[in-house]
């Protein structure tokens, strides 16, 4: 398929129209987000979720525990399962500022899609694949995106037509480059798929004390299987996993809801204040305290 114009420019123009200062907005169609930033950003910590996500003018970079990822106008990221990130926009002025859409991932829209088409299986097997991957986007994608942004000047239509779109993008993405990792966590008899629960567990209990047995037996894996695998699909072990989900919260909840260093510790499951602070500081570059003084004056500096 070859589109007849730039599909970029105008996916630019309609996030530029609706994302007038820098952030995150959320659109009236579930699920999509539009991103915009004017300057380069120093690193920010967080955790992506499933998700489709497409640069349309600027750069960024990603890191997911000991992988580097680069991308810009055209390419998409593709994240198959929760993975705590840290990210920097770059390359990027005022006049020409980042701009970026997310689309989530339906983990129940996605395995009835499977159920209605004939996608090659042969990946279940195969040995587990990234979580996350970059590629191009492909006309067919890119066609299928611009369809939908457009949606968000006919909202009357958002009901009805949304969904078929994401439809198409879902299957775009199923029988693209990036297939195989979505089909090895969407299938119930992968590795993968067990490597997706444990993440799962990891996210709703990471205050609780990691016993590496006890959740290989809830998975169904052994202890030796759930290592390897896990670092296969997240790149990192399943300890630096909710080692990295408790400080990222342990950070949002002294920034938002202006807990003490120690008081943050102990909610995400610290038990000696030294530990949590050095382990914050190996992430973060700084202590906790001076980390989040260091956030609220850049906060103060840009309004």
């Amino acid at each position: 398929m070859t589109l007849p114009f730039n599909p970029n420019q105008e996916l630019a123009s309609i996030i530029a129209r609706f994302a007038t200062e820098d952030g995150e907005y959320r659109t009236p169609i579930d699920g999509l987000n539009l991103y915009r930033q004017s300057a380069a950003t120093v690193w920010q910590h967080g955790a992506y979720r499933p998700c489709y996500a497409i640069v349309v003018q600027g750069r960024k970079t990603l890191t997911v525990g000991t992988d580097t990822y680069h991308y810009g106008v055209g390419e998409y990221i593709l994240t198959a399962l929760d993975l705590p990130v840290s990210s920097q926009v770059t390359n990027v002025r005022s006049d020409t500022p980042y701009l970026c859409f997310s689309m989530a991932l339906d983990g129940e829209r996605l395995k009835e899609l499977l159920s209605r088409v004939n996608v090659p299986r042969q990946a279940v097997t195969a040995e587990p694949l990234r979580g996350l991957a970059v590629n191009a986007a492909s006309p067919e994608l890119l066609d299928a995106s611009l369809r939908l942004l457009r949606l968000l000047d006919q909202p009357e239509d958002i009901s009805a037509m949304a969904p078929l779109i994401e439809q198409e993008i879902l299957y775009r993405l199923l029988t693209g480059p990036n297939g195989p990792r979505l089909l090895q966590v969407a299938m119930a008899e992968s590795q993968s798929n067990r490597v997706a629960r444990a993440v799962a567990w990891l996210r709703g209990n990471f205050e609780q004390p990691l016993r590496i047995e006890e959740l290989a037996e809830r998975v169904g894996m052994s202890v030796s299987s759930l290592h390897h695998h896990f670092k296969a699909v997240t790149a990192m072990s399943p300890m630096q996993y909710q080692k990295q989900l408790r400080l990222h919260e342990a950070r949002r909840l002294m920034i938002v809801e202006q807990l003490d260093v120690g008081s943050a510790g102990h909610r995400v499951g610290y038990q000696s204040p030294s530990q949590f602070s050095r382990e914050y500081s190996r992430l973060y570059g700084l202590p906790p305290l001076k980390d989040v003084e260091a956030m609220r004056n850049n906060a103060v500096a840009a309004e």
